[in-house]
């Protein structure tokens, strides 16, 4: 069984950085997964935020480009996402996945506040 353990989350002000890590466990071929970000805030469905594919390819929801980074390390089987002037409304839960599977991480909270 997969896991995934999320860090990095915190609490920062309006404009500043975070940087997540997910870091999977109990996975083989972690190269050949294609790897995701999702959030969830208070009272909202959950949604994605960043994908990666397994040759490094990214999408972004259109509330993050050109803020927000995916990245992976396939050695140490881990995905980043270097997020940059976080807004308000990027405060939630986020969550790590292995795309398009039902294997997710426990969440690290963002909370982006004055």
């Amino acid at each position: 069984q997969v896991q995934l353990v999320e860090s990095g989350g915190g609490l920062v002000q309006p404009g500043g950085s975070l940087r997540l890590s997910c870091q999977a466990s109990r996975i083989l071929s972690f190269s050949e997964y294609n790897m995701a970000w999702y959030r969830q805030a208070p009272g909202k469905q959950r949604e994605s935020v960043a994908v990666i594919s397994q040759s490094g390819g990214t999408n972004y929801a259109d509330s993050v480009k050109g803020r927000f980074t995916i990245s992976r390390d396939n050695v140490k089987k881990t995905v980043y996402l270097q997020m940059s002037n976080l807004k308000p409304e990027d405060a939630a839960v986020y969550y790590c996945n292995v795309y398009g599977t039902s294997r997710w991480g426990q969440g690290t909270q963002v909370s982006v506040s004055s």
